[in-house]
């Protein structure tokens, strides 16, 4: 999904995993003096690999639960404004192609909101479906003017269309 994800060792006591602009701080583990040497690494490698497959499965992006195929059709109330897939271009607002991971204000080429520019927020399933509810009260300032999606069947179905193209706006295989 067009995510960073790095990996930071804190004086082999803490793991520390970036996501974007989140953060996970997972749980130290301790190291006596007798583990030092191989069985040090050994150890230390598998609770830093077992930490990290925690840590990733926390903070991947989540698969929305709705119907690609249904929010294809809810999609065209925001089709009036904004363009997805293949050959995508801004209009009144931003192409939506890998939408989902990706941090608010940052895609090329169109004139965003200082609010939005400035929310600091990455669209995530979770803050879409916030969003999507009531755009205004989420980030307030913004130049989208939809008052949003009322049924959550809808919102879950728009979020699963989005989520079924990549970034260059390829349909994403499963």
């Amino acid at each position: 999904m067009g995510l960073d994800y790095h990996i930071l060792i804190v004086q082999e006591q803490a793991i520390v995993m970036n996501v974007g602009t989140r953060a996970c701080v997972l749980p130290k583990f301790k190291m006596s003096r007798s583990e030092k040497g191989k069985t040090m690494k050994l150890v230390s490698g598998l609770t830093v690999l077992a930490s990290a497959a925690m840590a990733l499965a926390f903070v991947m992006p989540a698969l929305a639960a709705g119907d690609p195929a249904k929010g294809e059709a809810v999609f065209q109330k925001c089709r009036v404004c904004h363009q997805i897939g293949p050959g995508a271009k801004n209009a009144v607002g931003p192409v939506l192609n890998g939408v989902v991971g990706r941090h608010s204000g940052i895609y090329p080429d169109y004139s965003y909101s200082d609010a939005n520019k400035n929310s600091g927020i990455v669209w995530t399933v979770a803050e879409l479906q916030t969003y999507l509810k009531n755009p205004q009260k989420v980030v307030q300032g913004t130049k989208m003017m939809f008052a949003g999606l009322q049924k959550q069947s809808d919102i879950d179905n728009v979020i699963a269309y989005l989520q079924s193209f990549d970034k260059d706006g390829n349909p994403v295989k499963k």
